[in-house]
């Protein structure tokens, strides 16, 4: 890991435990089941990020835990906050004050992503104020800053469809640029379920973090298999409003 970079990548993850991560997808496959999809999520995550080269920050739901998140590669804190936009809003501050040019945020739901959209978010803001990650839920599972901006992380409804549009409508009421990176599908619901990696014998990895409330769990993945990279940029004062919604 590359401790002098100016690029931070904040990865916010829950601690996993039994009954507490995956809540929604939960309710239709049990707990159990749940919680091995979440920490297959961990593994597919923590691998992306592994091939980004910038200063890797792990913010954790709960409190560090001696897992695979190994201190060679990531930097390690606790999310600060009561709601997600005053935690993501702590970390960013942290991050910055670290002397982060370049933050990025991510979480851990998102099977699509590759490590490929990460550097174009940090590429993108060498060129525009901000670049977003749309999910298909109508939030984001990605969002790059170059500096502290708190009126994105208040006044939202955090987990509705409503989350992305609000924060577009705050950027420019800023008067600020952004670029939106390809659309992907957090894992949710039992239907999202398709979008996870199958299962690649010559490849498995046994997910290294501490779990509570059941046993280990082994998981396999397999290759990224995330979209092509065809983001495309939306200005300030120059983008059709129709399209972001």
């Amino acid at each position: 890991m590359d401790i002098q970079s100016t690029d931070h990548l904040i990865i916010f993850v829950k601690n996993p435990v039994l009954g507490k991560v995956k809540t929604r997808l939960a309710k239709e496959v049990g707990n159990n089941k749940a919680l091995e999809i979440y920490c297959q999520l961990l593994v597919i995550t923590k691998t992306v990020c592994e091939a980004v080269n910038c200063s890797r920050c792990v913010f954790y739901s709960d409190e560090i835990v001696d897992d695979d998140w190994d201190t060679d590669s990531f930097h390690k804190f606790v999310q600060e906050g009561s709601d997600l936009g005053e935690r993501m809003q702590n970390a960013m501050d942290q991050v910055f004050a670290l002397g982060a040019q370049k933050a990025v945020i991510i979480g851990s739901d998102c099977p699509q992503i590759t490590s490929s959209i990460i550097e174009e978010a940090f590429v993108t803001l060498d060129r525009f104020d901000t670049v977003i990650g749309p999910a298909t839920d109508g939030g984001f599972y990605l969002l790059g800053l170059k500096r502290s901006l708190p009126k994105l992380f208040t006044n939202k409804q955090w987990s509705t469809d409503t989350v992305l549009k609000d924060t577009v409508n705050d950027l420019r009421s800023l008067g600020l640029t952004y670029f939106l990176l390809p659309e992907l599908t957090d894992i949710d619901t039992a239907a999202d379920l398709h979008l996870l990696p199958a299962p690649n014998k010559k490849a498995r990895s046994r997910a290294g973090f501490s779990v509570s409330g059941s046993e280990e769990l082994q998981h396999e993945y397999g290759e990224e298999n995330g979209p092509e990279n065809d983001g495309q940029y939306r200005q300030t004062g120059t983008d059709n409003t129709e399209d972001e919604t």
